[in-house]
């Protein structure tokens, strides 16, 4: 009997701990004034499952549409461990990222800077933000007015379109990725993929990359723990190349016509901070721009009149051309409605679902406070899925883009002083590719994939297309 109520007096005691524990977590997250409504959910892992439940990348998804319905567009939460502000609201949205630096700064969590490193263009603040996107800026001016690299990115385009042409059926996702690296390999360092170095760094890069979409466990042999290791031999390679260079034991014949000279050419960088940059370069120059094309397969697929329209707009810029003759800067120009189909994709498709800031001081917002050091998840999606701005916002439409009013509310390529410095030669590669996959090529989406925010953009079946090779005339 004495024991057994032993037993019963120390589970009492045990209930009242938790229940108290309990209180006192909910007293703290409701302390401060002025706050949007919400539900902070459980404790300690609050609502972050739900907030990260995979649904299609053009529409909100449950967990982000019954909250704007219940709370409104601004409403707290407890998410990734924190207390947190999340915001489907456009003007709150622009708000946070034109203060970047002053009201708030970026606030990835650990487990983001252990795979990124602390380094990253994502992950650093402040100064030190500034000069590592200044250079990698100087990267991408350096290229866009040299044009050297737009014949390499014609050829390696017409080199993957031409290696479909005994093919039935074609994982389109896998050969968009194939295309990017490979376009970002010759672009940095002037290197072929079936390069002894080129293969070592597209091996360990797409080991890197399945680290993304993994559970954070950093294990041996886990998903996420084997990318943590190739980041850091990809960091190893890198830096060889950087050293040999900087050492001047490269002949300029083998320098050829890359641009990681220009990040070399940046006094007030070490060593660790060009690598940082290189593999910047080359994450936002492969993954993003991979998706992006694979979510305009997806859509043209879908939309007949639309590709219609485009394959009539590269006619045209075909015609005009002698038998054989490369695409040019002119030529580039010339694709107003294959920028549409673009910006279009990038709009309804949304690459980037979300942005991860902190407070770094309190900051009132209309009726509302957002307290220090509180998270701060800027949708994105939300501005460019609201029906305020555009009628029937997840359809693809890209004629839309002719009206410029409305789609300046769009944030395809996120704001601010971290506004992505790629999106133009990812435009560029984006077009001559798909010039080329237009003009030889119709097709037809296998089963019912469909792009998934998982939070990233992902094709769960690879993205199989039925391919019809069209005719030489």
């Amino acid at each position: 009997m004495d024991d057994s109520w032993s037993i019963i007096s120390a589970s009492l005691c045990g209930f009242v701990l938790v229940l108290a524990l309990l209180l006192k977590y909910l007293r703290k997250q409701s302390s401060h004034e002025n706050l949007p409504h919400g539900s902070m959910g459980l404790p300690f892992c609050g609502e972050t499952l739900g907030f990260l439940k995979p649904h299609e990348s053009f529409s909100l998804g449950s967990f982000l549409h019954q909250r704007c319905s219940r709370y409104g567009k601004v409403f707290k939460s407890h998410l990734f461990g924190s207390p947190t502000i999340v915001s489907c609201d456009y003007e709150l949205n622009m708000f946070i990222l034109q203060n970047e630096g002053k009201l708030f700064e970026a606030d990835y969590p650990k487990v983001m800077h252990d795979i990124l490193g602390n380094l990253s263009l994502l992950v650093v603040t402040g100064d030190l933000h500034r000069k590592l996107r200044s250079s990698a800026v100087s990267f991408i001016c350096a290229a866009k007015s040299q044009y050297s690299f737009l014949p390499s990115v014609e050829k390696l385009a017409l080199s993957t379109v031409n290696s479909w042409r005994h093919c039935k059926q074609v994982g389109f996702y896998a050969e968009a990725k194939k295309f990017t690296i490979c376009a970002m390999l010759k672009l940095l360092l002037n290197m072929e993929p079936d390069e002894p170095l080129g293969s070592q760094i597209l091996k360990n890069f797409e080991t890197y990359m399945r680290g993304f979409v993994s559970l954070p466990l950093n294990i041996p042999g886990a998903t996420y723990s084997n990318a943590v290791k190739a980041r850091i031999r990809l960091s190893s390679i890198v830096k060889g190349i950087i050293i040999k260079r900087l050492k001047g034991n490269v002949g300029s014949s083998e320098l050829g016509e890359d641009l990681l000279n220009v990040i070399l050419s940046k006094p007030n960088l070490c060593v660790e901070e060009m690598v940082s940059i290189v593999l910047d370069l080359m994450f936002g120059g492969y993954e993003t721009t991979a998706k992006l094309l694979s979510l305009i397969a997806y859509f043209l697929g879908q939309s007949p009149i639309f590709l219609q329209s485009l394959k009539e707009e590269h006619q045209v810029i075909r015609k005009n051309k002698i038998e054989g003759e490369s695409l040019n800067w002119e030529d580039f120009k010339q694709m107003k409605f294959t920028l549409d189909v673009i910006n279009e994709a990038t709009r309804c498709g949304n690459i980037v679902k979300f942005l991860h800031r902190k407070a770094i001081r309190d900051v009132k917002f209309k009726d509302f406070v957002i307290p220090e050091g509180w998270k701060v998840l800027p949708i994105l999606s939300a501005g460019n899925l609201d029906p305020l701005f555009y009628e029937n916002p997840s359809k693809f439409d890209p004629s839309r883009w002719n009206d410029n009013s409305t789609c300046k509310k769009a944030t395809p390529f996120g704001g601010g002083s971290r506004l992505c410095p790629g999106a133009d030669i990812a435009k560029v590669e984006i077009a001559f590719f798909l010039h080329h996959l237009v003009l030889n090529y119709r097709w037809k989406i296998i089963s019912d994939d469909y792009p998934l925010a998982r939070p990233y953009v992902d094709f769960t079946r690879g993205l199989l297309l039925d391919l019809e090779k069209l005719n030489s005339s």
